[in-house]
């Protein structure tokens, strides 16, 4: 992977490609970090997400007609099950919202 640090530790992009991750409209609300208190399974626990992810997560289950609480439960069963658990549930969470925004497009 090429570095894009140009002279004096500024980064320039290569010539051709200009992708601006901060459009004009960009909301940075959505990457506000927000705790949410959620049941796994039956155990009450605290998750911190930012916005964003809290959004997708909306989406998909409003999708699957339950709650965030039971789609969440439903991730953290199969985790188990498949891969007998996760040490960074969080970071599997905004994998899975990011896997779920990618197919979206498709």
């Amino acid at each position: 992977m090429d570095d894009c640090r140009g002279a004096g530790g500024r980064v320039d992009l290569p010539k051709g490609k200009r992708i601006d991750p901060f459009v004009s409209e960009f909301d940075m609300g959505l990457a506000q970090p927000l705790s949410r208190s959620v049941r796994l399974n039956g155990f009450a626990t605290c998750l911190r997400l930012e916005q964003v992810y809290w959004d997708i997560l909306a989406d998909m289950a409003r999708i699957n007609s339950c709650s965030i609480s039971a789609l969440l439960s439903q991730v953290d069963r199969e985790v188990h099950l498949r891969h007998g658990g996760v040490k960074n549930f969080s970071g599997l969470v905004r994998v899975v919202c990011v896997v779920h925004s990618l197919n979206k497009g498709r």
